[in-house]
Order: structure tokens, then C-alpha cells, then sequence
């Protein structure tokens, strides 16, 4: 179906009526009087050179296609295209010195109600936001590298930013050292895949109010934090790896206020908290395989009917936390990297019911400094009088049908 798209959004792009070249020493040398001569749907090819390009507007279906070397400087100043238009496409630009402010969203590309967008192969250099779309429909982001110099979350804007939009594919971009790697708000019916987003101050992917969407085989490594999802429903979070994502705050996956979801055969390797859920309800988690993280669930309040199955945890510090005696939550047929039971029917599912929720990991939540204690002989004896007669875990919390071996 993407390629099927994909290729009907070619067509559309490809019907151009002419083509203008320009070059530093062509009869054309300015990119703002190119766009003004050119005809809807012509073709504009920018040779290899630097073109000084502030706030250029377009207002017509364009091809735009920088050859190698082709550089738009926006000299600090200002947005510097600026794409008001259906059917434009944006393809093989490096753009610098976008502007930079604390009270405009300057941005390296800016699209404002401009469906049918095609925006790839182009590098962006240190902007404020790199690619900043607003209340468009059917676009395609792909094959970008955005990427900056940021270290304080204040200083910095997002790499790829929508917000109000439909049916985007984003996907194949590599995003760093900005703000957020990948933000949507109010984003539905979209696809997010195979994007790195890497070494960013806050998120390698954040949205809010955004519904009905997928992401699928990106790689969040180094951020913040993994991915925020806030807020939404109806979401599909598939083969996608998560690591190293560490911080006192940071977590691989935050999920809150979220009903209705897929987090399916993911890999969280290293993070602080592997998976953070608040208010969330009716998630299948399936597949997912947690190793070496600190917390790999971690449930605060008001999560129900969340469906934990098929799952591999291995290594981590502590596999589930809660922070209340409450479970509505299934845990069934998990493998646990501790599981100490055994399997005399020899059918791959261990005969003793396993509790995954140990009563050191509440007392951390309660006071962290305890956290010293971890490998303690103590901490093994609690824990161990815990499991015998649980008052301060969740009683019913228990995998009745633990997995022998791991699943991956």
C-alpha cells in the first residue's frame, strides 16, 4: 500500500510543464526569481553553489531539486522556504543558518496547508526547527538528516515537527542533537518508520492528541528519553529498539493517558525505565523483549486491562514495579530471566506460578536512595518473605504460566 502511494504521489509531482536551471552563473542565478518566473508544476534544478534564500515563499505545485553541493543560506534570519502550496516537492537541498528566536517558530522548511508535500534527501544544518509542517494532508518526509548543536532543552527546537496534520509518512530520516527528534500533535492516520533519532535533549519521538497512527522500526538510542506517547488512542508501536536512553527521568517508552494500543515485539536493551505507564488502559503488550534495564515496567496509577504476554525479560534490576497493592492487569506466559521454577510435564511452561512484582522495587519507589542496597543478601531475604506471603505487592499480580525458555 505505501509503495502504491508512493508512487501516486510521484505521478502527481512529476507532471511539470518546464524546467529552469539555477546556477551561480546561469541567466538565473536567484532562487526567489526563479520561483516567481516559474509556471505551476514546472521543475526548478538548483546547480552546486551557495544562494542566500530568506523567507522564500512558495505559493505553487514546484519541483524543487538541489543538485550536489546546492546550499541555501538563510542567514540567520529567518524562516528560509516556506511552502504554502499543494504539490511541492523539496529534494536534495543542504540548508544553514535557519533563523533563531524564542518567540517564532523559524524552521528550515515550513509548510503551512500544503497537502501532497514531498520532502526528501535533504540535509539540515543547527536550525531552530528543521522541518515544521502545519494543517497538511498526504505528505511524505523521508530520507532526511536533520541535525544540530543543542544541549539545553530551552535552546532548541524540534527536527521534524507536525502539528494539525493527516496522513503523513515519515520515514528513513536520521534526526540529533535537537529538542525533540520527532514531535506530532494532533496528528492522525500517519506512519512513522525506519527513522533514527539519536543524542536529542528531551525525545527521539514525541506526540500528544495524535490518533489512529503507527510507528514502526525506528531506533531510539542516546535521548533523553526513548518516546512519549500522551495522550492518544488507537496507536501500533512495532519493532522498534529502544537503547540507552539513561537519566534519573528517562525512560525507553512514557506512555499516558493512552487506551486502545499495540506495543508489539519491540526491544528494549539499557534504559533507565524500559516502560513507563500512567493512566493508560487496554494495551497489548506481545513480543517485546526487555534486557539490562533498570526498571523494565514500571505502573503507576490507573492502568486496566492491560494484556502483558509473550514477553522476554532478562537481566533487568527489577522486571515489574508498582506502586500500589491494585493489579488489573494480565501477566501470562512471560519468560523471566529469574524464574527459579521448574517444568516435569516438559512442555515449555513452568509448574510454579511466578510473582514478578518484588517488595524491594516498592520500597525504592517509596525512598530511592535504598537503592544501594540492591545486591544485598537482605534485600534477597525481604524479597524472598515477600513472595511466601505478600502484604505490601499486588496479591493476584502472577504469572500463572511462566515461559521456560525466552522467546528470542
Amino acid at each position: 500500500m505505501r509503495l502504491l502511494l508512493i508512487a501516486l504521489f510521484t505521478l502527481i509531482f512529476l507532471q511539470t510543464s518546464g524546467q529552469t536551471v539555477v546556477c551561480p552563473s546561469c541567466e538565473i542565478r536567484d532562487l526567489q526569481q526563479a520561483v516567481n518566473l516559474a509556471e505551476p508544476h514546472d521543475t526548478l534544478i538548483v546547480k552546486s553553489g551557495i544562494y542566500p534564500v530568506v523567507d522564500l515563499e512558495i505559493t505553487k505545485p514546484l519541483t524543487l531539486i538541489g543538485e550536489k553541493g546546492a546550499i541555501l543560506n538563510g542567514q540567520n534570519k529567518s524562516y528560509v522556504l516556506k511552502l504554502l502550496a499543494d504539490s511541492i516537492t523539496i529534494s536534495g537541498l543542504k540548508i544553514i543558518n535557519a533563523g533563531k528566536s524564542y518567540t517564532k517558530d523559524y524552521a528550515a522548511i515550513y509548510a503551512s496547508r500544503a497537502n501532497y508535500l514531498l520532502i526528501e534527501n535533504n540535509t539540515v544544518v543547527d536550525p531552530f526547527f528543521g522541518l515544521l509542517i502545519e494543517k497538511s494532508k498526504h505528505g511524505i518526509i523521508r530520507n532526511n538528516l536533520v541535525y544540530g548543536e543543542n544541549v539545553k532543552e530551552d535552546e532548541a527546537g524540534n527536527g521534524i515537527h507536525a502539528w494539525h496534520c493527516s496522513n503523513l509518512q515519515i520515514h528513513d530520516n536520521e534526526v540529533y542533537r535537537m529538542r525533540d527528534g520527532i514531535y506530532l500533535e494532533f496528528v492522525d492516520e500517519s506512519i512513522i518508520e525506519e527513522n533514527y533519532a539519536h543524542d536529542n535533549v528531551r525525545y527521539g519521538l514525541h506526540f500528544m492528541f495524535s490518533n489512529n497512527d503507527d510507528y514502526i522500526g525506528n531506533r531510539f538510542e542516546h535521548n533523553g528519553a526513548g518516546v512519549a506517547v500522551m495522550f492518544s488512542k488507537f496507536i501500533t508501536m512495532k519493532n522498534n529498539v529502544f537503547i540507552n536512553n539513561w537519566g534519573p527521568a528517562s525512560y525507553g517508552l512514557l506512555l499516558k493517558e493512552i487506551y486502545d494500543a499495540e506495543v508489539l515485539d519491540n526491544e528494549f536493551i539499557e534504559n533507565t525505565t524500559a516502560v513507563f505507564i500512567d493512566g493508560t488502559s487496554r494495551i497489548n503488550y506481545v513480543g517485546n523483549v526487555f534486557n539490562k534495564n533498570g526498571w523494565a515496567i514500571k505502573v503507576s496509577g490507573g492502568c486496566y486491562a492491560n494484556r502483558i504476554t509473550g514477553n522476554d525479560f532478562k537481566g533487568n534490576s527489577f522486571d515489574v514495579s508498582y506502586n500500589s497493592k491494585m493489579n488489573d492487569n494480565t501477566f501470562d506466559g512471560n519468560y523471566w530471566g529469574d524464574y527459579t521454577g521448574y517444568d516435569l510435564d516438559k512442555d515449555g511452561v513452568g509448574d510454579v506460578p511466578y510473582r514478578p512484582v518484588k517488595l524491594f522495587s516498592y520500597i525504592v519507589n517509596k525512598t530511592p536512595e535504598t537503592i544501594i542496597l540492591l545486591r544485598s543478601l537482605f534485600v534477597d531475604i525481604m524479597n524472598f518473605s515477600e513472595k511466601v506471603s505478600p502484604v505490601f505487592t499486588p496479591d493476584n499480580l502472577v504469572d500463572q504460566t511462566p515461559a521456560m525458555n525466552a522467546f528470542k
